[in-house]
């Protein structure tokens, strides 16, 4: 009939014109609900699981080595259901000295290992450092090789190789239900020690699922070049992939100049990214040839059809697409111990989700107005949290519940407490506080802002300002160390700074404090940048206050006090010059 075909076409109209992405939000909705459905175990066992440089495994060799490595575990470990093993592998390898040993007992002890593995080499060196009070503790220690010389440490591959391959059987883990935890990712905070938070089995069931909701598939060949310390390399990846069934491509380390050649050799379909991962590949040098040749041997010469990650900034998305041809970037949201995820299914540039109306029922999860200057939440005259307006940034909080837990962090309550706000909306309720500023655009897209509180992002590694300040003030000539994360034009998250006082009738040193932070930390953690007060400000709460110095960076157009850069080639803080800001700011100097 006319008036009803007209009629149906106006609704047509008038839904694309007020909600465009209408479709796009049911389709989203049914796919989460069919991965759930068809969630099972993977029935390919010849299949080739991992690749890692010249052995391949298929999913028959991984079943029967992680069957002979946790028969050689029970028989010689003496492990039982609900143990903890410690995985010291791939991580910590610049950790020294006194402080190396104080945050390795300390991961050890959070979790309750009471089996450590590790390797030969610098790790190995490091865990027989600490074998007495390991033994004190009654810990198991294996390193992986076939001889060990060292008292105490007992050898794991000639055990794993003796082992029968059979499973271990289901009544050695009957007990096991959703709630039992599975895994501790260490996070770093504000305390200056890393955290464990607490992966629980239904909470890896989740995380391991958001490949396939993402449109990942058998066929597909997953690249893995992030080392898998990280929750985005082994859950999302490596485990996400047991759950598709595809195979992975692991890399020893990230290599932007091999990359894309890897993604050939191996017909890659899938890549891995944290932010800085694509901007590493954008700034690669452009291929300059003849029209012909370069159709033939451009950088969009190869099968990745897929990127899935988090941290892009908008520019590099649009670089990326321009350099690398048509990749489809799966954008998401999610932090380690979070109870929130939001995923950017719709592809908007620069996005990290996008808010349903549904969705935020089902979650409870709000963006509140936050004061950055006294570091809290705006609270009105009635002592609850006030919503961030549209278009405005808020923090990002998630009400704890059934549906969504925090489980906190393993063996420390006080920091697990530090996570919670309480009487948000109303007296008694209890909110996640993930510690991130947000905001929701008029399409409903969220956009990420920047983090709050002590920590602050860099190289894609969370950097502890009170960790990096405890390490400073190390150093004799060093009374209080103020560290915070700077912006730099053309650069993902912040870089560090830190404003210092000397302490009385000493001088500062700058090749001694260059020798001192590279014994002590991780590159991505050490400060860049130096500035040398005479006294620090604090709230009247003696809490550092970092806003302002945050707002100045290291413009010595607008600081009078002496700035200091951290010059790799000359293995010293030198003193910092228009000309070396010149060359930052061009990008002729790596940071």
């Amino acid at each position: 009939h006319p008036e009803t075909w007209y009629t149906i076409h106006r609704h047509k109209q008038e839904q694309r014109l007020y909600f465009p992405h209408f479709w796009s939000d049911c389709f989203n909705l049914v796919n989460v609900v069919w991965v759930v459905i068809k969630f099972h175990v993977a029935k390919h066992p010849d299949r080739v699981f991992v690749t890692f440089e010249n052995e391949t495994f298929s999913y028959r060799d991984a079943d029967r080595r992680s069957n002979k490595i946790a028969q050689a575990l029970k028989r010689h470990g003496g492990l039982k259901e609900g143990d903890t093993v410690a995985l010291f592998c791939s991580w910590a390898t610049n950790l020294r000295s006194f402080s190396a040993a104080k945050s390795l007992l300390h991961c050890f002890n959070c979790c309750g290992a009471k089996v450590v593995i590790t390797t030969p080499g610098e790790l190995g060196d490091a865990v027989s450092n600490v074998l007495p009070s390991l033994k004190e503790l009654s810990v198991t220690v294996f390193v992986l090789t076939k001889q060990w010389n060292t008292p105490g440490m007992k050898t794991l591959v000639d055990k794993i190789e003796e082992a029968p391959d059979e499973p271990i059987p289901l009544s050695a883990r009957s007990k096991a239900t959703f709630h039992s935890p599975a895994l501790y990712i260490y996070t770093s905070g504000t305390t200056g020690l890393p955290k464990p938070a607490v992966f629980n089995q239904g909470r890896l069931v989740s995380a391991m699922m958001l490949l396939s909701s993402n449109g990942v598939k058998q066929e597909d060949v997953v690249y893995i070049n992030l080392p898998l310390y990280h929750a985005t390399a082994f859950i999302l990846g490596f485990i996400g992939c047991i759950d598709t069934g595809s195979s992975i491509i692991l890399s020893r380390k990230f290599s932007a100049s091999q990359f894309w050649n890897d993604c050939r050799k191996h017909n890659v379909t899938v890549i891995q990214y944290i932010g800085e991962v694509l901007r590493y590949l954008c700034n690669t040098p452009k291929v300059k040839a003849f029209a012909a040749f370069y159709i033939l041997n451009s950088l969009q010469n190869h099968r990745v059809r897929l990127a899935v990650g988090s941290g892009v900034r908008a520019e590099v998305w649009k670089e990326f697409l321009n350099r690398f041809g048509n990749i489809k970037i799966q954008e998401f949201y999610e932090i380690t111990e979070g109870n929130v995820c939001f995923i950017n299914y719709a592809g908007k540039t620069g996005a990290i989700g996008r808010e349903i109306f549904i969705l935020k029922k089902l979650l409870y999860y709000a963006f509140i107005q936050y004061d950055t200057i006294k570091d809290e939440p705006v609270r009105d005259s009635n002592g609850f949290c006030i919503e961030a307006r549209r278009g405005e940034t808020g923090l990002l909080v998630c009400k704890i519940t059934k549906f969504t837990p925090f489980t906190g962090y393993a063996r420390n309550s006080h920091q697990t407490e530090k996570k919670k706000l309480y009487n948000v909306f109303q007296k008694g309720d209890v909110y996640f506080n993930t510690g991130d500023l947000l905001k929701v655009d008029k399409d409903n897209f969220i956009y990420f802002q920047d983090c709050v509180g002590d920590t602050f992002r860099w190289k894609g590694e969370n950097v502890s300002t009170t960790e990096v300040s405890d390490i400073l003030t190390m150093l004799d000539f060093i009374a209080e160390a103020n560290v915070y994360g700077v912006e730099i034009k053309g650069h993902e998250g912040r870089i560090g700074m830190a404003a210092v006082i000397l302490k009385e009738k000493q001088q500062f040193d700058g090749t001694q404090m260059f020798n001192h932070v590279a014994s002590y930390l991780p590159a991505y953690s050490r400060p860049r940048f130096l500035r040398i007060q005479d006294s620090l400000d604090i709230t009247g709460t003696f809490k550092q206050m970092k806003a302002k110095l945050v707002q100045e960076g290291f413009n010595s157009a607008v600081i009078q006090d002496p700035l200091y850069f951290l010059d790799e080639n000359k293995k010293s803080y030198v003193p910092m010059t228009q000309e070396i800001n010149n060359l930052i700011m061009s990008g002729n100097i790596k940071l």
